[in-house]
């Protein structure tokens, strides 16, 4: 599709984090939004604070400045900061990039907060960069426990079965890329070379570590790894924002490159259920507006199922009101009419990048059958949707089955090697005892 797009001189605040850890959407943010009727592909960036995030979302947008650096160990990002751009290789398409507040700020110290805005990142994506040093291992692994949280700020509304519910995370989160900086070690296996994206998790007994793991391979897929080595020395890396690419390290410089082109090619346009594509012009102002004069706090996040839209279908068909849900936004209104507890269904989560002009919608009774036809066309969406869930699980699957028969090969190998040096180990021992009796004699 063609449309109307911007192009951003410089990030602006698009989730405010209040002192009192409340996070409000804001308005400015959303102004610009209400321009772009292009499809948008949303890529976000979360991590430890301190961890070079912002300078890795600069070099997506093609600049040197944008979201701020920091050259101290004070987090600099606050809240979730936005930046739209033209994409470099998508026709008719808008980048949203995301710079979120650094995890686990010793400073703040709400890890309750950084829960919310590590669940936040994952809604609002269609690709997650999670950021971090040194290494993907067991000690990694523990500081990425924010994933293990998720299915406590998201809950998945559906007809699945509990043993399903991880295939329905799956149809909403977004691909996962982890980006290692400050890489150092040798990318081998038993001396042979191996890419990035071989790099494997870690494994280990201990359920602390091996949780995480589990919830990166049930909640994301695709996953993707990019490992960078130190961009430059000590001094320069304080000044990273008046460097060009002839002053970092040429490796860095072509990592940074593979990873850019990475995320341009390979990440998607952001979709709601059954596939319906985001554009970031707003069609329901009307609740976006009360949302923001209620200032109502960022509740529990709720993915809704096909259920729900049959059921905002029946309703419009019984009696014309004011909206039609189209894709079940869910509210409760507490006692208290000041205060409202917000559980925000994938839809609302989307009003900070809103909803294509055909989803929800104050519709007349007259195109009730029209909007029929186009929930079978989702439906149908949603079993191709289905149908691809399935495929990924079934690859990763067999991605663990491969990598447990490698182990147990591995560990054959390595007993035989060790029976055959035991074995050789005391024929030798018997034969040196038989020389010294023949000796003797």
């Amino acid at each position: 599709m063609s449309g109307q797009t911007v192009s951003m001189k410089e990030p602006v605040c698009l989730i405010e984090n209040d002192s009192d850890g409340k996070l409000r959407v804001v308005r400015c943010a959303l102004d610009i939004l209400d321009k772009i009727d292009q499809h948008v592909v949303v890529v976000s960036v979360v991590g430890l604070y301190r961890t070079g995030k912002s300078y890795l979302m600069n070099k997506l947008a093609g600049e040197r400045k944008g979201f701020a650096l920091g050259a101290t160990i004070q987090s600099k990002t606050k809240g979730i900061w936005m930046w739209c751009v033209p994409h470099p290789e998508k026709r008719d398409h808008t980048l949203v990039l995301l710079d979120t507040e650094g995890l686990g700020d010793v400073e703040k110290g709400d890890e309750k907060n950084d829960n919310w805005i590590f669940s936040l990142a994952v809604l609002l994506s269609s690709t997650l960069v999670y950021n971090s040093l040194g290494t993907i291992d067991n000690n990694a692994l523990e500081k990425l426990h924010y994933v293990t949280e998720l299915t406590e700020h998201i809950k998945v509304k559906s007809n699945q079965r509990d043993g399903e519910e991880s295939s329905e995370y799956l149809r909403y989160f977004p691909s996962f890329v982890w980006t290692v900086r400050d890489f150092t070690l040798t990318l081998e296996v038993d001396g042979r070379p191996i890419t990035a994206n071989e790099f494997n998790l870690p494994k280990c007994h201990d359920q602390a570590y091996n949780l995480p793991r589990s919830c990166l391979r049930n909640y994301f897929s695709p996953r993707w790894c990019f490992v960078f080595e130190r961009p430059a020395s000590g001094d320069k890396m304080r000044r990273m924002e008046e460097l060009t690419d002839a002053d970092l390290e040429p490796a860095f410089v072509e990592q940074a490159k593979e990873f850019c082109d990475h995320v341009f090619m390979e990440a998607k346009t952001k979709t709601l259920k059954q596939g319906l594509k985001v554009t970031g012009r707003r069609e329901y102002y009307k609740v976006l507006k009360e949302y923001l004069e209620r200032k109502a706090s960022i509740g529990q996040a709720i993915l809704s199922s096909d259920q729900s839209l049959t059921e905002a279908e029946q309703r419009a068909e019984g009696e014309i009101t004011d909206t039609m849900k189209m894709h079940s936004m869910t509210w409760q209104q507490h006692s208290n009419d000041h205060q409202m507890e917000a559980y925000l269904s994938l839809s609302l989560i989307f009003i900070s990048l809103s909803l294509s002009h055909t989803h929800i919608l104050c519709l007349p009774f007259s195109a009730v059958e029209q909007a029929k036809r186009e929930a079978s066309e989702r439906e149908n969406r949603a079993m191709e949707e289905q149908l691809v869930v399935q495929e990924r699980l079934r690859v990763d699957q067999q991605r663990t089955y491969e990598e447990n028969v490698n182990q147990l090969m591995e560990r054959m190998a390595r007993d035989s090697r060790n029976a055959v040096a035991e074995h050789d180990r005391v024929l030798q021992a018997r034969l040196k005892v038989g020389i010294k009796k023949k000796h003797k004699h």
